[in-house]
């Protein structure tokens, strides 16, 4: 009984080849190629190495497969005779190399000749190197002709062997489209390692349409970028054991009326988030507001109103009904035209709306409320077409406050200070400011600045009772200066 060592010849010029696998190559007694179609085979031949090859069987073969069962039967014939073998393969014997396996699994099956393996370089590590991309990431290599035994999902990049010819990378692209879009960008390789290869990018449907694909033709498919999906059951689930029996005491009692200040509150929280540019926070606070939108839903399924499901497909198909300019055919210019389209598909959606002011939250915060009845109106033709009436209207309102702080009628004097604050609001419109947010940034000034104040007295050891408003004022005119760099 013989024995078969099986070797790499490398993956392109013979300086891949590992010097084990030359010193095997020149002291055979048989050396076999799998195939004489290979870079390193002319060095093996300037060397005054006999050997025979493969080469001839490729032609009569019906199929690879076939092929393949061929080669292996015979390399194995050929050992049980008594012979030493020295079988030679493209590449490294452990990469992509379809006659090692089935030797393998035959000698496994029963007692034949000593099989040896030596591990070589394969073309897999010039294309690491080409490409750019690390195994360690997660790498799926398979012969072309195995391709239909892909399954639908992989995770990872994918390298496509042994694309021989035109035929064999037809068939290879037909597979491929039926898990790929058809334009997927591919990489392209072939040569690697010598001097002509070529490595390029090329969309999926061209792939058959390459002149130069041969035995030394590799394809590497990135992996696929699915699209970024979110899961909610998690929340919906542990919300509905909250509210089953058994649950949280305080969760079951609550109501749509019971929560309104509580949503209110989380709305104001995100709000706060975002102005101090916290991400961490604004994270956690959009849970908290996502939690109530849950709570608010798994009360209404419960009713038997609607679920959350319904809530979602609800907003989803609104957003595409009023943005038709993505997702119909209209045109817009620019953002002030979608507005205005905007408001139209809200019109024929509310055909209930017959004021122009119909529609406004009157539970809105009063700032926002009059922002937004001023504007409503002002779309519908109701507004002054200049700033210098409004600043007009501000001194007439503010004088009229006067008049009724004047008379001490209280009724009048939040009559008039409402007027004074509505037209400030109109102002603000003009100025293009958000009133609300404009008073809110005011508060947190003051708030700053006072306890600012407070560090000041509090620093001093003296009680407040013991400054006068000058030098409290004092206080804040310094907080105010270290607030604009001013050395105190």
């Amino acid at each position: 009984m013989g024995s078969i060592t099986i070797v790499g010849l490398g993956p392109g010029r013979p300086g891949l080849m590992t010097m084990e696998v030359w010193e095997l190559l020149r002291n055979s007694e048989e050396l076999i190629l799998r195939t004489g179609k290979h870079p390193t085979v002319a060095a093996v031949i300037e060397a005054g190495i006999d050997f025979v090859t493969y080469d001839s069987l490729y032609e009569s073969a019906d199929s690879f497969e076939a092929l393949y069962e061929e080669i292996a039967d015979d390399i194995i014939a050929r050992a049980s005779a008594g012979r030493d073998i020295v079988y030679a393969v493209p590449g490294s014997p452990l990469v992509a190399e379809r006659t090692v396996v089935i030797i393998r699994e035959k000698l496994t099956e029963t007692e034949g000749p000593e099989l040896k393996i030596i591990p070589g370089m394969s073309f897999v590590e010039v294309m690491y190197s080409r490409l750019g991309i690390d195994p360690i990431d997660g790498l799926t290599i398979v012969d072309a002709m195995d391709l239909s035994r892909l399954p639908v999902e992989w995770p990872t990049g994918l390298i496509v062997t042994q694309i021989y010819d035109g035929r064999t990378a037809s068939e290879a692209k037909l597979a491929l489209i039926e898990l790929l879009p058809d334009d997927y960008e591919v990489v392209y390789t072939h040569n690697l390692g010598l001097a002509d290869e070529s490595v390029r990018s090329i969309p999926l449907f061209e792939l058959d349409r390459q002149p130069d694909t041969d035995h030394l033709t590799s394809l590497y498919v990135p992996p696929l970028k699915k699209p970024v999906t979110f899961e909610l059951n998690p929340l919906i689930d542990v919300m509905k054991t909250l509210r089953s029996p058994g649950g949280c005491p305080w969760d079951i009692v609550q109501t749509h009326e019971s929560l309104r200040r509580n949503l209110i509150e989380e709305c104001y929280e995100v709000i706060e988030a975002i102005e101090a540019k916290d991400s961490k926070g604004l994270c956690e606070e959009l849970g908290d507001l996502l939690m109530q939108i849950v709570f608010h839903a798994r009360m209404a399924e419960e009713a038997g109103f609607f679920d959350m499901q319904e809530v979602i497909d609800g907003i989803t198909e609104k957003l595409i009904r009023r943005h038709p300019h993505v997702f119909g055919d209209v045109s817009v210019v620019d953002a002030a035209e979608v507005m205005v389209n905007w408001e139209k598909i809200k019109k024929q959606e509310k055909p209930e709306r017959q004021s122009a002011i119909d529609g406004i939250p009157i539970q809105l915060p009063a700032l926002i409320y009059a922002e937004k009845v001023q504007r409503k109106a002002a779309k519908a033709g109701f507004d002054w077409t200049e700033i210098g009436p409004v600043w007009d209207k501000c001194a007439e309102e503010f004088a009229e406050l006067r008049e009724a702080v004047a008379e001490q009628d209280a009724d009048h004097m939040e009559d008039e200070f409402g007027d004074l604050v509505f037209a400030v609001v109109n102002l603000a419109r003009f100025l293009k400011v958000d009133p609300e947010l404009a008073l809110r940034r005011a508060n947190k000034k003051f708030s700053r600045r006072f306890k600012a104040v407070e560090k000041k007295v509090l620093d001093s050891g003296k009680d407040w009772n013991e400054y006068d408003l000058p030098q409290l004022d004092k206080f804040w005119e310094e907080a105010k200066g270290l607030e604009r760099g001013e050395t105190v």
